[in-house]
C-alpha cells in the first residue's frame, strides 16, 4: 500500500522495537524473536518515508539495554531511545544512556504477567530521571490509569501514554481515564502516542473504527501533545492478522485531514518531545 499524503521531511515513527540476533534474549521468552532488526526496520521507514526513529526497548531484553543503544546508534543521530532499568540503576549508568540517546524510562505494566517493570516502581525512577529531562513513558490500562490517578498526578518529569492510554474499546472516551489523562495534558506535562490501534479494538482492521473513533477524539483535543509510531514489528499483535505498518501511518490521514496538523504530529511534536535539534 501507498501514502495518499506526504510527509514533512523529518517525519518521525515514535514508537517501535528492535531484535537483533547478536543480542542474548532474556530467558524464559521461547524461541529469539526473528524479523525485527534495525536493518529490517529501515526498509520499512523508506517504504513509509519517516525519518526519525524513537526505539523502545524491548520486554525479551529485560533491563539490559545494549541491543537498543546499538540500534540507536545505527540511526545515527536520527534516533532516540526509550529504556528500561532497575530501580536501583546507578547514575553513571543513566548518564551512560543519555549519552546514547536516551531519554525516557519505559513502564509496561499493561500485562501483570510477564512485565518487567512494576506500578510501584514508576515513581521511585521518574525522581531520579527528572533532572535529565527524561519522561516516564507509560503502558498501562484505562483501569490502571484511574486506580493510581494520585500517583500519576505527583510525577516529576513529563508523562507520554503508549497507545492512545489504552482506553477500553467498548466505551472509548466515555471510560473515566480519558478525563484523567485530559487533565494532565492540560497541565502541559502529558503527551500521548497515536499507536497500537490493534490494541485499541474488538471490531478489527484494516480502519479499526473503534480505535479510530479515540484517535480523532485525541486529535480534535489536543494535537498540541500527541505523536505517531507504527508500534513496528508488532509483536503484540495476536488477536487480529498482523497489519501493514504503511496502511497503519495511513490511517492517520483518516484521523486527521489536515496536513499541518498532521505535520505537527508527525515532526514539530517530536521534535520538542525527544529533543531533536
Amino acid at each position: 500500500m501507498n501514502l495518499t499524503f506526504d510527509l514533512p521531511p523529518d517525519a518521525c515513527d515514535c514508537h517501535l522495537h528492535i531484535f537483533d540476533p547478536r543480542f542474548a534474549e532474556q530467558p524464559g521468552n521461547g524461541a529469539p524473536f526473528e524479523g525485527g532488526t534495525a536493518g529490517e526496520y529501515r526498509a520499512v521507514a523508506r517504504r513509509m518515508g519517516t525519518r526519525r526513529a524513537v526505539i523502545v526497548q524491548a520486554k525479551r531484553y529485560g533491563t539490559d539495554n545494549a541491543c537498543l543503544l546499538d540500534a540507536v546508534a545505527q540511526f545515527e543521530g536520527q534516533a532516540r531511545g526509550i529504556a528500561v532499568v532497575p530501580p536501583d540503576v546507578d547514575d553513571a549508568t543513566l548518564r551512560m544512556l543519555h549519552a546514547g540517546g536516551v531519554r525516557g524510562l519505559r513502564f509496561s505494566v499493561w500485562n501483570p504477567g510477564d512485565t518487567v517493570m512494576t506500578v510501584d516502581m514508576i515513581e521511585v525512577l521518574a525522581r531520579r530521571i527528572a533532572g535529565l529531562g527524561w519522561h516516564a513513558q507509560l503502558h498501562m490500562s484505562g483501569d490502571q490509569i484511574v486506580a493510581h490517578a494520585d500517583m500519576l498526578s505527583r510525577l516529576p518529569c513529563p508523562i507520554v501514554f503508549d497507545h492512545m492510554a489504552r482506553l477500553p474499546p467498548g466505551l472509548g472516551v466515555r471510560h473515566p481515564a480519558w478525563g484523567i489523562v485530559r487533565d494532565l495534558i492540560d497541565r502541559g506535562d502529558c503527551w500521548v502516542k497515536l499507536s497500537g490501534a490493534y490494541l485499541n479494538t474488538l471490531q478489527g482492521g484494516p480502519d479499526y473504527p473503534d480505535a479510530t473513533a479515540v484517535a480523532q477524539a485525541f486529535v480534535r483535543a489536543v494535537p498540541q501533545r500527541l505523536v505517531w509510531g507504527s508500534d513496528w514489528p508488532h509483536v503484540t499483535e495476536r488477536a487480529h492478522k498482523t497489519p501493514d505498518t504503511v496502511q497503519l501511518l495511513a490511517l492517520l490521514a483518516r484521523w486527521e485531514p489536515d496536513e499541518a496538523v498532521r505535520n505537527r504530529i508527525l515532526a514539530d511534536n517530536p521534535r520538542e518531545l525527544y529533543g531533536y535539534a
